[in-house]
């Protein structure tokens, strides 16, 4: 965990990083990152294809607009994936000696943002497709009349350039990302933060994943209790509704599978922030946080894979067969 001992300090960070490792890595090959950066893209690459047939098939209907967020949401999940995943493995595979391959703090900054970024804007993008279906089922009219696709690609693309804000904040703040005490990823400055705009860096981020999460659930809680409400009012319509309850059902999944990921990690900065917890004594336990969080770019795909319309059915009809047997 050492830096190279030809490499004599060349500042305080050098002293720092060789003062505040933390001990868990010592076990983890660099084989096991490249397995799990291949499984994100493999997954994720299938979700793609699946939700690109979906949304020409769905181009001029009421879904196309939740399969246009979908599929950016899996894509900004690939893209995360291979960026942040790639960095990584050159980190383990260069012996996480950041002095000798990163003296200028380009990577690291790189590397930071690119974290910020995969990790806020598929959350906001979790919270958009919800509100869009919230509208969509509780407003039929407005929706089909007022939000068109276009509509949708302009909240889309404003929703990615805020999230490319927030992660540039520190750089246009004359801040640098940090390497983390594990030396294998880079964030806001995590300890001995004594200044407030190193602390307002965290909270915001933790907020802002936080205020995501909380409008997910919200907006798909509404949307759940009306198309609960009207499934025994009329018998019209039905096909209209299967589709409102399959994008509900992988709503509901997205948003279970982004809280459990993402809720120990935003929650573990934001107490950082506050300082409740120091990040030295708590670098472990960050670190398992982290760890769940990059498992959400995982497992998104597959709740577009597997809880889709067709797949139900045919679950369903599996199960309905084997209980009359």
């Amino acid at each position: 965990m050492s830096t190279n001992s030809s490499i004599q300090p060349v500042s305080p960070e050098s002293e720092l990083l060789s003062n505040t490792t933390c001990q868990l890595e010592e076990d983890l090959s660099i084989s096991f990152s490249i397995i799990f950066m291949t499984v994100g893209i493999l997954s994720n690459s299938l979700a793609i294809a699946i939700l690109m047939k979906a949304y020409q098939r769905f181009r001029q209907k009421y879904k196309s607009s939740f399969l246009l967020l979908a599929s950016a949401l899996v894509i900004t999940d690939f893209f995360g994936h291979l960026i942040n995943g790639t960095i990584a493995v050159f980190v383990y595979a260069s012996d996480k000696d950041w002095i000798y391959f990163d003296k200028s703090n380009i990577l690291c900054s790189i590397f930071g943002i690119c974290m910020v970024f995969s990790g806020l804007c598929p959350l906001f993008l979790g919270s958009l497709m919800a509100i869009e279906r919230c509208i969509g089922v509780t407003k039929p009219i407005f929706h089909s009349t007022k939000i068109t696709t276009k509509h949708v690609k302009m909240m889309l693309s404003g929703v990615c350039f805020f999230a490319v804000f927030v992660a540039l904040l520190p750089i246009l703040g004359h801040r640098d990302y940090k390497i983390q005490a594990s030396r294998t990823w880079c964030f806001y400055k995590t300890d001995e933060i004594k200044d407030w705009e190193d602390r307002f860096y965290l909270l915001l981020f933790a907020f802002l994943g936080l205020l995501a999460l909380g409008i997910s659930f919200v907006c798909n809680a509404i949307t759940g209790i009306s198309l609960l409400k009207v499934k025994f009012r009329s018998q019209q319509h039905r096909q209209g509704r299967s589709h409102h309850f399959e994008m509900v059902i992988q709503l509901l999944g997205i948003m279970c599978v982004s809280c459990i990921c993402w809720s120990p990690f935003l929650v573990t900065m934001a107490s950082i922030g506050m300082n409740i917890q120091d990040f030295k004594d708590s670098c472990e336990r960050t670190l398992f946080t982290l760890r769940m969080a990059t498992w959400n770019q995982i497992l998104d795909p597959w709740v577009y894979i597997l809880l889709r319309k067709a797949v139900l059915r045919n679950l369903y009809e599996h199960l309905k067969t084997k209980r009359i047997n």
